[in-house]
């Protein structure tokens, strides 16, 4: 809509973290500097403690981390700290890739990144056993682990993101984790990411020992006027601009309606692009920014911090939306010149303020805020979303009473399941129904994605066994990414292949012909698979990889175009 008007190629302002519009301040730099120094320390010791608030730039930081660790260094990232302190060790143990209850060599580590490095989180990892090892075995093989690592010369680092949810007893476990040393050095190098809430949780007495073990601290700062200034430079010359469409006022203004806070910057800025838009501004001045502020951050009793503006931004999306919307029909009744497809940052069609808005198909599609109202109004703790998509699959029963926030890589024999993060537009090119997990602060529920209507621009979701359509950019409002999969496929897939297994590897062979991959050099034909389905291009067959490679197998689809029955 808004990009040939300002000459751009791309969205400039998209919430969803892209490594091409990294941009790092001063602060950035710092804070990037101590977590490297940290873990370059290598024996020097105990915790690197990394704080900001929401939006400040703390995953985009840990994403860069991983990107940069030094040689021979062997990364576990910890998505999801809400766990027991048994199953965190598991978890810990799954991302350095030891068997349960047996140990794993750094040399053997499959997957490894060029020159040993291994970058965790989404890297893949073997099935667990069928019964879950004590934590005894668990803690023994970890400490062998790092004892047979720190021989060969090699770093272990865990980075746990989102540490404030950590539970005392959880915090504790990672505590004693730091009591595997030697006579000179520590072997594991723990690093805690997390928002301010840690900071306070850290400095109650009961967790005082570990306390004392912080050997680096930093707290992400917001950006002051100067770094907003060179933000929205950054990220605009990045999407193809080549003039800066901001006045000098309208530049201070976002800073000070935003506080500095980058994720809340976006959402301004977006929202004003589209407003100078509706009102043929070439340069945007700060009424117009006010106006868009107004939209995004109004002021309301939920939202008396960051978090809580962050929540009402898809409200305000929705309701300047539809001006901007309701100006370039009245400008092209005709609908031959600008349309809506003219822009990938507005994939939907005329939007209303109302609750539901009519879409080409016939049926309702929920607007922001009603999408916002139905999430907070689903039972967190409900299994309806979770049994729905187990009987999709037609798998085993007993995975009903399973609990999709433990997730884990294997179900049961012959079934896997995957927690982590994707855009939509991967999800529909994969298929296949899977969990979405909406936040509406501090709610955050699993609902079902159904399917899709691209005429529509709208998505089918399913939220406590209730089936309704919402608008994209309404569900980019609730949902940043995460989501759950389940699928059958052959156990340890990815250890297999990596220890070269030919049965492994026919089943990743099988499955790259029938896309039309068929180079003798499997990592080369992984690679262009990855890249077609947007995801991380590196040749490795991880769990993101092969649920892609598994999507022409037998099993559910998503729906796609209007509902069954309507125009």
């Amino acid at each position: 809509m808004y990009l040939e008007y300002y000459g751009l190629e791309q969205a400039p302002f998209s919430i969803t973290p892209d490594p091409h519009y990294v941009f790092l301040s001063e602060h950035h730099r710092d804070a990037l500097a101590h977590l490297l120094y940290g873990i370059r320390q290598g024996g020097g010791g105990g915790f690197v403690q990394l704080t900001g608030e929401v939006g400040t730039g703390k995953t985009t930081l840990s994403r860069l981390l991983l990107n940069q660790l030094p040689e021979n260094t062997h990364a576990a990232l910890v998505l999801n700290p809400r766990l027991e302190p048994a199953e965190l060790l598991q978890t810990i143990c799954e991302e350095l890739r030891l068997p349960a209850g047996g140990t794993a060599t750094p040399a053997a580590t499959p997957a490894a990144a060029p020159g040993g490095k291994r970058k965790g989180g989404k890297a893949a990892t073997p099935a667990r056993s069928r019964a879950r090892p004590g934590g005894k075995a668990m803690f023994d093989a970890l400490g062998t682990y790092l004892l047979e690592a720190y021989a060969k010369g090699d770093r272990v680092v865990l980075i746990i993101d989102e540490a404030q949810n950590l539970s005392t007893e959880a915090l504790e476990q990672v505590r004693l984790l730091t009591n595997l040393e030697t006579e000179t050095q520590k072997l594991l190098q723990i690093i805690l990411i997390g928002q301010p809430e840690l900071r306070d949780t850290l400095a109650r007495p009961e967790l005082r020992q570990l306390a004392q073990r912080i050997t680096a601290r930093y707290h992400l700062r917001p950006l002051d006027e100067a770094g907003t200034a060179a933000y929205l430079r950054h990220r605009l010359t990045t999407a193809g601009a080549k003039r800066f469409p901001f006045a000098q006022d309208a530049v201070r203004r976002i800073h000070q309606r935003s506080g500095g806070v980058p994720r809340l910057i976006n959402v301004i800025a977006e929202r004003a692009l589209l407003g100078g838009y509706a009102h043929d501004l070439l340069s945007i001045d700060a009424k117009t920014v006010d106006r868009a502020a107004g939209e995004a951050l109004a002021p309301t009793s939920s939202a008396a911090s960051p978090r809580g503006r962050d929540a009402l931004a898809a409200a305000g999306a929705l309701a300047l939306a539809a001006i901007v919307i309701a100006f370039a029909l009245s400008r092209n009744p005709a609908g031959e010149a600008k349309t809506i497809g003219d822009s990938a940052a507005a994939t939907t069609p005329a939007v209303s303020a109302q609750t539901a808005v009519s879409i080409r198909s016939g049926s309702a599609a929920l607007d922001g805020a009603a999408l916002l109202q139905r999430v907070r109004r689903t039972p967190p703790e409900s299994p309806r979303e979770w049994q729905s998509l187990v009987a999709a699959w037609k798998a085993p029963t007993t995975l009903r009473k399973a609990s999709p926030d433990a997730c884990p890589p294997t179900l049961s024999p012959g079934w896997r399941c995957l927690r982590s993060r994707a855009q939509l537009d991967q999800l529909l090119k994969i298929g296949r129904p899977v969990l979405l997990r909406l936040r509406a602060e501090p709610q955050a529920v699993w609902a079902s994605l159904l399917g899709a209507d691209a005429a529509a621009g709208s998505v089918r979701i399913s939220l406590d066994g209730s089936a309704v359509d919402i608008d994209r950019v309404a569900l980019a409002g609730v949902w940043n990414g995460e989501y759950l999969a389940i699928w059958s496929a052959p156990d340890a897939l990815e250890a297999k292949f990596a220890a070269g297994d030919a049965t492994a590897i026919d089943w990743v062979r099988r499955r790259l012909h029938a896309e039309g991959d068929d180079s003798s050099d499997l990592s080369v034909a992984l690679r262009a698979f990855q890249a077609r389905m947007g995801l991380r291009s590196d040749g490795a067959p991880n769990a993101d990889t092969l649920f892609a490679l598994s999507h022409r197998d037998a099993g559910p689809r998503l729906q796609t175009g209007p509902r069954t029955g309507e125009p």
